[in-house]
């Protein structure tokens, strides 16, 4: 609890108990989260708006970035520092396990840089993988 309440200070948010437990999760859990997989965690505590605002929040604010998955949904992870919502940008690649569906951040391996045609400004860049995790192998 004193984690999320340094995070949340640090990132000039107030310690709530929706963004206490929601980013809890987050902190508990080595891989990254659907929506779904929150709403279910807090579902009798919270209702849908406050997990969405909590979550734009904590985007806003650093504290997660979106992962794209492959099935046209988001996934939310933690940065791993904080960074600040006008720097937010996460150059490394992104795993999906095709057999249990869980989705990491591999830091240790940074996208390659690349150029775009004339004319194409990247606001975001995201690399997803997909194979077997290390613990479904």
């Amino acid at each position: 609890m004193r984690i999320q309440r340094q995070i949340l200070k640090e990132s000039n948010l107030r310690s709530t108990t929706s963004r206490s437990k929601i980013l809890g999760l987050f902190l508990s859990n080595s891989h990254a989260l659907s929506y779904s997989d929150i709403e279910k965690q807090v579902a009798s505590l919270f209702d849908r708006v406050t997990v969405y605002r909590t979550l734009k929040s904590f985007l806003e604010k650093g504290i997660i970035h979106k992962i794209p998955d492959n099935s046209g949904g988001l996934k939310y992870a933690l940065c791993s520092d904080h960074c600040p919502h006008t720097v937010h940008q996460h150059d490394h690649v992104h795993f999906k396990c095709t057999r249990c569906g869980q989705t990491s951040c591999l830091e240790e391996v940074e996208i390659p840089p690349f150029d775009l045609p004339g004319g194409y400004k990247p606001d975001e860049v995201s690399l997803l993988v997909q194979g077997t995790c290390s613990k479904c192998r």
